[in-house]
């Protein structure tokens, strides 16, 4: 049986992204991780940290995502929305 610290729980409790959430849950961004091209234009579309998101829906296979950020649409892939940490 392993033991896990009261940190590590904590920390696994945090990593939540955008692509987690349920259709109409708001959030709030964290991180936007890693130095690619698709997160800088993330950034530039908006999506940075601090910046409060909400998920507006989901396609049926899960991809694409559309949420709401600084009072436009935007969609993207589930895999984009895997590198933006959000916190509820």
């Amino acid at each position: 049986m392993e033991v896990k610290s009261k940190k590590e729980e904590k920390k696994i409790k945090k990593k939540m992204t955008l692509a987690n959430l349920a259709a109409g849950s708001p959030a709030k961004v964290v991180k936007v991780a890693g130095k690619t091209v698709v997160s800088r234009r993330l950034m530039e579309m908006g999506v940075v940290p601090g910046v409060a998101v909400t998920v507006i829906k989901t396609a049926p296979f899960g991809d694409p995502i559309q949420i709401r950020v600084r009072g436009y649409s935007l969609a993207m892939r589930k895999s984009e929305a895997e590198i933006i940490e959000v916190s509820e």
